[in-house]
């Protein structure tokens, strides 16, 4: 049927479900085009990875004070700057880290039940990211600043000076990692993607799960086909 005058039709809304969810997102606006035609897109199920020679994360994390929004996908704690992350000799900036529950990345098959994905940009504006598995288990005291204090509305933000917390302490003491050139896992779905996702999760208690979830469960992308791309297991 064709529209009348005065009415309007918009694209729906990338989202995880109905007419906007992933298997859709390429079709939703062409500058998401990769999402459906790219070869190297994220996540992927991290199995038969290779003992490679892969460039140790050099993490230069810092503490920060509390910045964050629920972005109507996610909530994501934007940081101080300062932060960083070296890989190969490249240094990239920490810019935020949010998360999807369960996990958008698997390992032989199975999702953690939360990530926490750390995003970091170069001066080039190329990215990488760490992604932190996550698991019901013990509280954690290093993410409690941020899952207490989540924003329940889209658009919420909570800001607070006074709070910091050590960015550092959430990841896990063993940096064994999964490392592969992937993609975004949200829209545009770009690639180039410089990915280490950790091998040994770390833990939050039910209570801190089940206050994200109340939030976002299903925000995860379902895993994209390998095509060839090398994975490889380093320190």
């Amino acid at each position: 049927m064709g529209s009348t005058p005065g009415e309007h039709h918009h694209a729906p809304h990338w989202s995880y479900s109905g007419e906007g969810a992933p298997a859709h997102w390429g079709e939703l606006k062409a500058e998401f085009g990769t999402c459906a035609a790219g070869q190297a897109q994220s996540p992927i199920n991290l199995t038969g990875a290779a003992s490679a020679p892969v460039p140790a994360l050099q993490v230069n994390y810092g503490s920060t004070t509390l910045h964050v929004v629920n972005n109507g996908h996610t909530i994501q704690a934007n940081v101080d700057s300062g932060s960083t992350l070296t890989v190969a000799g490249k240094t990239y900036n920490l810019l935020q880290f949010h998360f999807h529950s369960p996990s958008e990345h698997t390992v032989d098959g199975q999702p953690a039940d939360m990530v926490a994905h750390f995003v970091h940009k170069a001066e080039d504006s190329s990215l990488a990211v760490i992604g932190v598995l996550i698991q019901a288990g013990a509280e954690s005291a290093a993410l409690a600043p941020v899952l207490s204090n989540m924003p329940a509305e889209e658009g919420g933000k909570v800001d607070n000076a006074q709070v910091t917390y050590d960015l550092a302490s959430i990841l896990p003491a063993d940096r064994s990692h999964f490392h592969y050139s992937g993609s975004l896992t949200t829209p545009p779905c770009s690639e180039g993607v410089d990915w280490n996702v950790m091998a040994t999760p770390v833990q939050i208690s039910a209570a801190q799960l089940d206050a994200y979830r109340h939030l976002y469960l299903g925000n995860a992308r379902p895993v994209q086909p390998l095509n060839g791309r090398a994975l490889d297991m380093g320190m």
